[in-house]
């Protein structure tokens, strides 16, 4: 896909923390991390980026939690998926309020309130400059959203997956817990797997590594970086296939 002389990736898929949501809270939606966003956001697609959101939920409800309260792990997952629908209704407003053109697609058919996911027209819209947001997962339970988003990139083809959280890249061990921890400025995903490293699921890397999509993990607080990374600047960790 040609790109703009400004972007090394044009079409990207991001993946956005549920809890990275709730701000400085610790439940819920916080406006102001919303409206933060969409600055953001505006400015990827003024630049040009084709961009595709997936959105966790567990700053509302997770369904491995919920299982581990009593609730069935299937119906737990359902009820995760719900939240993540809550979660892109949110962002859809807000970008929209920026401006933004925006469609949202389940996983899940909720014709009320999103489009069902369809590969084809999902694809259109980011030809249209449309921002899409993916919400409900695969649609299936067992499955997180990291997986949904490497699902979804793949299906878009985008050239690049970015996964924001509240860490400025993957690290060694947990920078909360081991003031040693040492941030990894490339990886590659064999490596990702082997040790165990805390970035997505497994099963999410693994369909990364088979499709060769390019994974940047990176905080999203940082003002200015998600446009730095679709610019090809070296912020945050890079996962590929280069060892």
């Amino acid at each position: 896909m040609p790109t703009t002389p400004e972007l090394k990736y044009q079409r990207v898929l991001l993946k956005l923390s549920g809890e990275a949501l709730m701000g400085s809270g610790d439940y819920g939606i916080d406006p102001a991390v919303l409206e933060r966003l969409a600055g953001e956001i505006k400015d990827l697609v003024a630049a040009g980026v084709q961009l595709g959101i997936v959105i966790g939920a567990g700053n509302i409800s997770r369904g491995a939690s919920l299982a581990e309260s009593g609730i069935a792990r299937v119906t737990g997952d359902h009820i995760g998926m719900l939240a993540t629908v809550i979660n892109s209704l949110a962002l859809q407003d807000t970008l929209e309020r920026h401006g933004l053109a925006t469609r949202l697609m389940s996983a899940l058919a909720i014709n009320a309130v999103c489009e069902e996911y369809q590969q084809r027209s999902a694809i259109r819209h980011l030809q249209h400059n449309r921002v899409a947001i993916f919400a409900a997962g695969t649609g299936n339970p067992l499955f997180t959203t990291d997986s949904a988003a490497s699902l979804r990139a793949i299906e878009i083809n985008a050239d690049l997956m970015i996964k924001a959280t509240k860490v400025d890249g993957v690290y060694s061990a947990d920078p909360m817990l081991d003031t040693s921890a040492t941030r990894y400025t490339h990886l590659d995903y064999d490596r990702v797997l082997a040790e165990r490293l805390a970035v997505m699921d497994a099963t999410a890397i693994v369909l990364c590594r088979d499709h060769h999509m390019r994974l940047r993990v990176l905080d999203m607080n940082q003002s200015g970086v998600l446009l730095a990374a679709v610019r090809g600047e070296a912020v945050g960790t890079l996962i590929d296939d280069n060892k």
